[in-house]
């Protein structure tokens, strides 16, 4: 038995929830200025507290949907806010709160539970995996000359604050979410976003493009320096596009932009080709990727049920030691996926499925690493063109 409880928490106890976290992270309480922004973030009946006879663990979520290979959308819960106070950890607190989180998101309904993670050790513990990866990368703006084949692009628009945050909900909404792992932003992701741009040390932008039909991409960015005669660094922020004019016309904007030396984009799409804008390809300089997206499949067969597949069916076993109903046997095929007694194929953690689930990284690849046991190892090649996907997964939402 532990000495401890955990229970969802009223509206009146967000405050000290939000300042828990916060402190978990190094960072300074809210204050009131603050609080008025961050409470606006707190979707009710999803924030849990841990207490002996004070508070001492947290952890909340807001409900979302995900896109899925093949296009369809499915509800998950952005989960965050996860912390519990210095002189509590190591005592089984988290995993209380991770349990009781993971099955409040199960009795509600949704297939899928998604966080990014502070530390890449914990998670996989109560079956999430890294479902996303990205690409980050430098550009030298003195050699990155735009090829004279590049399209010029569209109107570019500069919004203040105030229309950014008025407008953007609409406009990320109506952009077309074409790769698995994006992520719907409900009312309660936007306050994030603006405590951000209210808070940053240098002023956040917002550049919209406006194609043939309207606005159709936008770029959020900042600059930073120093000094005045200090290089300068433009940092992009979020950059979201619906059609490759706006790609173009976007970053044509950026590379115009005075007193920059150099540009920033971190957690990129894995393929995203903007080396293919310039005569110097070298000019762009990779900075390295990682992990972006985690997830856990709350709702196994029917989130095996929701997305699409090509190619030759597959039996996989699928182990979940926390949701314990998840275990089991399922037949996945271009139909669909149901319940089996078939001899499996293929046996797994659900947090290994996580990791297949989204087409980044191939059963093959965790196979070799001792992730997947393959009863039959002529399945390994079937399970990687049926979970493949045309385009690399990516979220682009921080939360």
């Amino acid at each position: 038995m532990s000495d401890y409880t955990v229970r969802t928490l009223r509206p009146d106890e967000h405050r000290a929830a939000v300042d828990l976290f916060r402190s978990t992270l190094h960072v300074a309480a809210t204050t009131d200025e603050t609080w008025k922004i961050v409470e606006r973030a707190q979707q009710p009946g999803r924030t849990l507290g841990a207490f002996d006879t004070e508070l001492i663990g947290t952890a909340r979520s807001f409900d979302a949907e995900i896109t899925l290979p093949g296009g369809a959308r499915a509800g998950a819960a952005g989960v965050t806010g996860v912390g519990v106070r210095p002189d509590r950890t190591r005592r089984g607190v988290l995993t209380e709160l991770m349990r009781a989180q993971l099955a409040d998101i199960a009795a509600r309904g949704l297939p899928f539970a998604a966080l990014r993670a502070s530390e890449g050790v914990i998670y996989n513990r109560f079956g999430y995996g890294v479902t996303t990866r990205s690409r980050g990368y430098e550009i030298d703006r003195r050699r990155a000359a735009l090829r004279p084949d590049v399209p010029a692009g569209g109107q570019v628009e500069l919004w203040p604050l105030d229309t950014a945050l008025e407008q953007l909900p609409g406009l990320y909404a109506a952009l077309p979410h074409t790769r698995p792992g994006m992520m719907t932003r409900p009312p309660y992701w936007w306050p994030g976003w603006e405590r951000h741009a209210r808070e940053a040390t240098s002023p956040v932008l917002t550049a919209v493009h406006h194609g043939e039909d309207g606005p159709d991409g936008y770029v959020v960015y900042s600059v930073e320096r120093k000094h005045w005669n200090d290089p300068a660094v433009l940092q992009v922020i979020s950059l979201h596009t619906g059609t490759d004019e706006a790609f173009n016309g976007l970053w044509r904007y950026l590379l115009g932009v005075d007193l920059v030396d150099t540009l920033r984009a971190d957690e990129r799409p894995v393929d995203e080709p903007v080396e293919l804008l310039f005569t110097d390809i070298r000019a762009v300089k990779d900075t390295g990727g990682g992990d972006e997206l985690w997830l856990r499949l709350v709702d196994v067969p029917a989130a095996l049920g929701a997305r699409a597949y090509e190619g030759e069916p597959v039996v996989l076993e699928v182990v979940d030691p926390v949701l314990e109903a998840n275990s089991g046997r399922y037949h996945v095929s271009p139909d669909g996926a149901r319940r089996t007694d078939a001899a499996a194929d293929l046996r797994l953690g659900v947090d290994a499925l996580a990791m297949i689930y989204l087409g980044a990284w191939r059963p093959s690849q965790l196979a070799a690493a001792g992730r997947i046991q393959p009863a039959d190892p002529a399945a390994l090649g079937r399970a990687d063109r049926l979970f493949a996907t045309p385009v690399p997964a990516w979220c682009g939402t921080h939360f």
